[in-house]
């Protein structure tokens, strides 16, 4: 099955043919296909070379030996024994890439995305061009992370296309999962521990390993950008460690170029909805095991709709960096001594670490469900639970924000020839365990629990409730990016009351600081970031605007509420913790009493009937607020390794007073991207 995007709003201003990848998986045998004849072609520029070989160009590197004499003489250890440390270190690390392994794992993914999955839909003109590039240049693929599926289905496809198979950074509690553990490393995964801390050595084979990949051109090499799994599955803030791995040969001049190749994947629905609720709702992670995930394969019996993975434009680091560096400052030392980066490198690596990020949700598609989890989650969940919203007007809602997406240039995955009507009964029938349809009206399905002798306490409701809400939450969170910039300006416009878009920018400016841990931005951009709002909005016939003044259209009433109401939630959960910060909060508290403390807060609140959103519930909102704190220097930590703040309560206050609007704009630093 093809599908084009053109006419759904499409980015691309050409078609863009999406595949179905599993329609001939249907049709043939997954023995014949795992066994295909596979034929990819490699780097020109690299010689071959075998995992045994790359990993003894590890260990016998200038580099590594330099830092081994470093931490003997640090720890009085003898230069051989940390020699040993190292290769032990490796030995953890390393993949060991085997083409019999992939062919194993292609017969099993087979049959398991067959059975998950009604389509998983790829642009084929990203892989031609992703085949072309993997000859040219060391390659870096860049997917977002949303899933454990996403972990296999890069290779999977590759190998589907001929495409050399790449090797991938994993977290090391996956090496731990018997029988599993060994499979993944045979298929190409490399594994690293989460917690390195200040371990000179291990930071120093990692490294090493990673530039030697792309050095020797062995592979090309797939990580996450974000650095982990998005239990919100909105993009998280970028982790440049690995980004910065990646790039060193080409800052050094041991490579001509490196070609980064974002990817987006995209879920109608995912696999671990219930799972990354709980996780955000305190209940604590389960390992990773085999025995877990054979327990886990009672998934096979859901239907997760479609997925669909955007290979987005080969990009030349060549080309991105240039103006952006100077690279000369590594021909000052010689490239096998380690190498501190310098503050405009670190600028230039998080730039270009955020921009893939930004280009990754770009790349993305906007199911209904989307578009639907946005509307409910904008009506009180009292409403939802016990009376429901009408069906008709959830599906006109859904239709009119459907054009909104449209008129904002997004990618929207609403399948053709299909009517509308149709699509909506689909799309609730897909996700029966948060929604359902009785009657003409909609209902949130509430988290069922075993029979019991006494009924649940009023706390515990609201965390039933929460459940269901925080799923619905992050089926929003995959369309937000698409509001979030025209949203923060339509806040602005509410607080300040102002037309004046010399009043609106500062306001702009302060939403988009403190909201920088939800929501990407690209460094330096913000008039760049509020131009585009202002035309987004005088695109969809929202506003009107004539040079430096912005006037609200009759016609633009609708939208502007949509927006306003899109960011609410999370106004009122930073207020609320900045609340608590100022009023019931000690001067010194752990990150641990926050958490717990906040959440009892808005427990009570959400009883009261004060509080109208589950999301200040969500841990990961909290900790969100934490750094946005650190950030704007209104808490600190009282010392490096420890787990303590301090807060500044008076700029805690002052910033929840600019949110609310009683300091008005006039009075704010005007100057994009300043400190507050």
């Amino acid at each position: 099955m093809k599908r084009t995007y053109r006419d759904l709003g499409g980015a691309s201003p050409e078609d863009e043919e999406f595949v179905d990848i599993l329609e001939e998986r249907r049709r043939s045998s997954d023995l014949g296909f795992a066994f295909r004849t596979f034929s990819p072609h490699p780097y020109r520029a690299a010689p071959p070379c075998s995992t045994a070989e790359l990993n003894r160009a590890v260990l016998e590197s200038q580099y590594l030996r330099y830092v081994a004499k470093e931490v003997a003489v640090e720890t009085g250890m003898p230069v051989e024994k940390v020699r040993e440390e190292a290769m032990g270190i490796l030995d953890e690390m390393s993949q060991n890439l085997q083409l019999g392994f992939i062919r194993l794992m292609s017969y099993i993914l087979s049959k398991v995305l067959k059975r998950l999955f009604s389509g998983i839909f790829v642009n084929v003109e990203g892989l031609a061009t992703l085949q072309q590039a993997a000859q040219e240049s060391p390659v870096i693929l860049m997917p977002n992370h949303r899933s454990y599926v996403d972990f296999l289905v890069i290779s999977y496809i590759l190998f589907s296309y001929d495409i050399p198979m790449p090797v991938i950074a994993a977290g090391i509690p996956l090496a731990g999962m018997k029988i599993v553990g060994e499979i993944l490393r045979r298929s190409g995964a490399f594994f690293i521990r989460r917690a390195i801390g200040s371990d000179k050595l291990y930071w120093a084979v990692l490294s090493e390993y990673v530039r030697m990949i792309v050095r020797k051109g062995y592979a090309p090499l797939e990580f996450y950008v974000e650095g982990l799994r998005s239990r919100t599955l909105k993009a998280l803030t970028p982790k440049i460690g690995m980004m910065h791995m990646v790039l060193e040969p080409f800052f050094k001049g041991e490579v001509f170029d490196i070609t980064l190749v974002p990817i987006s994947i995209s879920y109608e629905r995912v696999l671990e909805e219930s799972l990354l609720a709980h996780e955000l709702l305190g209940v604590p992670k389960p390992k990773e095991s085999t025995m877990g995930l054979l327990k886990a394969s009672r998934v096979l019996q859901e239907n997760y709709g479609s997925m669909h993975v955007n290979f987005g434009r080969p990009l030349s680091a060549r080309q991105l960096c240039e103006g952006k560096m100077n690279r000369c400052q590594y021909n000052l030392i010689p490239r096998d001594l380690p190498q501190k980066p310098t503050q405009e490198a670190q600028a230039c690596v998080s730039w270009l670490a955020h921009l893939m990020v930004r280009i990754q949700e770009e790349g993305s598609l906007i199911s209904p469900g989307s578009l639907m989890a946005s509307l409910l989650l904008q009506v009180p969940a009292t409403v939802l639970t016990k009376d429901g919203l009408p069906w008709h007007q959830l599906t006109e809602k859904t239709l009119w924000l459907r054009k909104l997406v449209l008129d904002f240039g997004a990618r929207l995955n609403w399948p053709e020839h299909v009517s509308d009507s149709e699509v909506m009964s689909s799309t609730v029938a897909l996700h029966h365990s948060i929604v359902r349809r009785k009657a003409g009206r909609v209902y949130l399905v509430e988290e069922q629990e075993p029979e019991r002798k006494h009924p649940i306490s009023p706390e515990e409701a609201v965390m039933r409730t929460a459940t269901a809400a925080l799923i619905l939450v992050s089926y929003r969170n995959q369309a937000l990016h698409v509001f979030v910039r025209p949203a923060l300006l339509a806040t602005a416009i509410r607080i300040t009351k102002s037309t004046q878009k010399g009043e609106l920018l500062p306001f702009f400016c302060f939403l988009r600081d403190v909201f920088s841990n939800e929501f990407i931005f690209i460094p330096g951009r913000s008039s760049q970031d509020f131009e585009e709002a202002c035309c987004l909005l005088k695109k969809c016939g929202a506003v009107h605007i004539d040079r430096e003044e912005l006037t609200v259209l009759d016609t633009g009433l609708e939208v502007l509420s949509h927006l306003q109401e899109l960011l609410k939630p999370f106004i009122d959960s930073y207020q609320l913790m900045f609340r608590y910060l100022c009023e019931e909060g000690d001067h010194v508290f752990s990150e641990k009493e926050f958490l717990l403390a906040v959440r009892d807060l808005a427990t009570k609140l959400i009883l009261s009937g004060e509080l109208h959103t589950y999301e200040a519930l969500s841990s990961d909102t909290q900790k969100n607020v934490m750094a946005a704190l650190r950030r704007l220097e209104a808490t600190a930590k009282l010392n490096s390794d420890g787990n303590e703040y301090k807060v500044n309560r008076a700029a805690v206050r002052r910033i929840g007073e600019m949110l609310s609007g009683k300091i008005p704009p006039q009075n704010l630093q005007a100057t994009p991207d300043a400190r507050l």
